[in-house]
């Protein structure tokens, strides 16, 4: 048995616009229902919601009958968590708050096997089908998705470096912390921040570095990507439910009498 192809990976480095949503409400059920949603990908959130490996296991599961492919945010740059994500199955990982190169080389080493990296070996994997791939340690690296999240000032200012290292599959902008991180907290739509971001992501684009971020206007998401950015998610599974349960309620008030 053979590694299956990675799509986003290769859509990725063809630069196909990917369009995505956020994964958050920790339930397969949940993510069985937006699988098929027909989105190129998917990012299921371990930072910011309690999801834990048997929970992630579950998503990946739904995701797995479905083309949709399910990227993780792993909680933190931790070489344990890594490992154990990449032994379950995980396509891709997205990782937080990457500030330096050293934090970047960090986490690429911790997706790859020695001498490229540090990644511990266990054979009978869900990611090797159990000991039934026999490619995986040859095409696991080509295959996996490395992307880093920068999110304050400082890191957009390294992000030509940090986009430099080998191994580096994208760079994602985290809208929210960098508005915290200048002042603006809890306005990531503010001027000020994409006054930040854009400049930073079409240098990236033009040295042919695909570039994401996540934002909850379809609108704005689509004029990314029409500028040039590769992969964007669109909203989040908790604020679709949370915008249609209320907009739901509101319609059926306006109609009593």
């Amino acid at each position: 048995m053979k590694l299956a192809k990675n799509a986003f990976t290769h859509a990725l480095a063809a630069k196909d616009r990917q369009l995505g949503l956020w994964i958050t409400l920790c339930s397969n059920f949940v993510a069985e229902v937006t699988a098929h949603a027909g989105y190129d990908w998917a990012l299921i959130d371990m930072e910011h919601s309690p999801n834990d490996y048997f929970s992630v296991l579950g998503q990946m599961q739904a995701f797995a009958a479905s083309p949709t492919t399910a990227i993780v945010r792993v909680e933190w740059n931790d070489a344990v968590a890594v490992k154990r994500l990449l032994d379950l199955g995980a396509p891709g990982l997205l990782f937080p708050m990457i500030q330096a190169v050293e934090e970047a080389a960090a986490a690429v080493a911790a997706t790859r096997y020695p001498p490229h990296g540090n990644r511990g070996v266990s054979g009978a994997t869900r990611a090797t089908k159990f000991g039934r791939v026999t490619d995986y340690v040859a095409r696991v690296e080509d295959e996996t998705t490395v992307l880093l999240q920068l999110e304050t000032r400082a890191a957009i200012e390294q992000a030509d470096a940090i986009a430099a290292v080998d191994g580096v599959h994208g760079i994602f902008f985290g809208p929210g912390d960098i508005a915290a991180d200048i002042g603006k907290l809890g306005n990531p739509m503010d001027p000020e921040v994409w006054a930040l971001i854009k400049p930073a992501a079409q240098k990236l684009i033009a040295n042919g570095v695909p570039v994401g971020t996540l934002v909850l206007d379809p609108d704005f998401a689509a004029e990314l990507l029409n500028e040039g950015f590769t992969f964007v998610a669109c909203g989040t599974d908790a604020s679709l439910l949370a915008k249609a349960s209320d907009g739901l309620l509101a319609k059926v008030k306006e109609g009593l009498r």
